[in-house]
């Protein structure tokens, strides 16, 4: 089998309402499509994407650049084709944009490799499971008032949800302790509470107000503060008794390592798009074993569910609903369970008239 093309399409998906974070606001995302097609007829998928279409041309350029070295080659040799991208990146120097096309291809190499051996690729690894846990994260943001985060988490609940993340990080201590206090009373204490501060506040405000959330049961405090600060992370981590989840800016598996000797989390989060694609993030996945420490999986719900099939330490993956329309196939939430799909290759392919739509250039 050999690569005969590569594709590339720019579409922008936009939200119904702009949504923020302790550090973003966001209106849409931007996403490169990925079609790598074989002399065998089978394809491979897989995409990127950048908040509000941020810089997206740059990461298109990047990943037609680094797709040239494909051509010709056979996609069965992912380490070998790797190995020759990572020395481009490397001569080029490593950047994020580089990094995230290597996720990219990476992904769809794989997408190939399980068509090509009718397998779902949780079946090719070796699959350890045939559902994951799974919470929701397409809502309970910080632009929204409490009545409406209410409301949402009901929604949620009515969807299947047993478990949601609500955004916190606002700098205002007592209005992020009355939403958790009030989506905790709203919800009950059966269902698991997450609350990101995407980063934004610094090391002694995250401790007060991690403190001050314990008595609402949170299952994980997610990025309390800079990604990069790891000593931040372990001293909130000591300091407090709910357990810390990060990792998802890392682009490399030596971030997770200085992370996992740090003492830093509890939970490590790759994003498949920052991390490498999957072959890293089992990689990832395996060292953070190594530590006794589980993962779970960030955004990119349906391409890393194939990685929450087959790793034994991952707990669960982030429902992001931002990408669903992007494909023909649908997930399904059964009781706060994903099944993890049964068919080739990631399982999940790319919708035309979706894409028609939407599709810029």
């Amino acid at each position: 089998m050999k690569i005969t093309k590569i594709a590339t399409r720019i579409i922008d998906l936009p939200f119904e309402n702009t949504i923020t974070t302790a550090i973003h606001e966001m209106s849409s995302v931007g996403c490169v499509l990925l079609t790598i097609a074989t002399d065998e007829g089978i394809e491979g998928q897989s995409y990127l994407f950048s908040l509000n279409s941020y810089e997206i041309k740059v990461y298109k350029e990047t990943l037609v650049g680094l797709s040239s070295i494909l051509i010709g080659k056979d996609p069965q040799f992912i380490d070998d084709i790797l190995q020759d991208i990572w020395s481009v990146i490397d001569q080029s120097g490593k950047s994020n944009y580089a990094i995230s096309a290597l996720s990219t291809i990476d992904t769809a190499l794989w997408d190939i490799n399980g068509k090509a051996s009718h397998l779902p690729l949780h079946r090719l690894f070796g699959s350890h499971r045939s559902k994951i846990k799974t919470y929701a994260s397409g809502g309970l943001w910080l632009s929204q008032s409490i009545d409406s985060i209410l409301n949402e988490a009901q929604e949620f609940l009515d969807q299947g949800f047993l478990a949601m993340k609500v955004r916190i990080g606002s700098g205002n201590l007592l209005s992020d302790v009355e939403r958790v206090k009030q989506l905790r009373k709203a919800i009950g204490p059966e269902i698991e509470l997450m609350a990101d501060v995407n980063q934004g506040l610094k090391t002694d405000d995250a401790i007060r107000l991690g403190k001050e959330l314990e008595e609402y049961d949170l299952f994980w405090l997610e990025e309390p503060v800079a990604f990069s600060d790891r000593l931040g992370h372990a001293k909130v981590k000591h300091e407090i008794n709910t357990p810390i989840a990060s990792c998802e800016n890392e682009y490399s598996k030596h971030g997770v390592i200085e992370m996992l000797e740090a003492k830093a989390c509890d939970i490590v989060m790759p994003d498949l798009q920052r991390i490498g694609g999957i072959s890293l993030m089992r990689e990832v996945a395996n060292i953070a074993k190594e530590y006794e420490v589980p993962i779970s999986t960030h955004i990119f719900t349906e391409q890393s569910l194939c990685v929450a099939g087959s790793v034994e330490n991952c707990i669960s993956v982030e429902h992001m609903p931002w990408f669903s329309r992007l494909f023909n196939e649908q997930i399904e939430v059964i009781n706060g369970h994903i099944d993890i799909p049964e068919r080739p290759g990631t399982g999940f392919t790319f919708n035309k008239e979706t894409v028609k739509q939407c599709i810029i250039w």
